[in-house]
């Protein structure tokens, strides 16, 4: 889990904690889908967003698909 403080997780933190590669992380943030910032060029991340783009995502996944709609592959 992210430490509690508010000092910023790092590429690696943040894709060990999610259990993904660190090029995914990259990838989703380049893209804007994970909330993140730039400081000298090198990706950071704040666990308060983090969980709050973790519960988006719960929320969006626990929704009902409409009858007839297929999930993208």
């Amino acid at each position: 889990m992210p430490p509690k403080t508010n000092q910023a997780l790092t590429v690696r933190d943040v894709a060990a904690y999610l259990n993904v590669d660190e090029k995914t992380i990259y990838r989703l943030a380049q893209r804007g889908e994970l909330p993140g910032f730039k400081v000298a060029g090198a990706w950071r991340f704040q666990s308060v967003d983090l969980q709050r783009w973790i519960d988006q995502r719960k929320r969006l996944s626990a929704k009902p698909k409409a009858k007839g709609v297929r999930a993208k592959r």
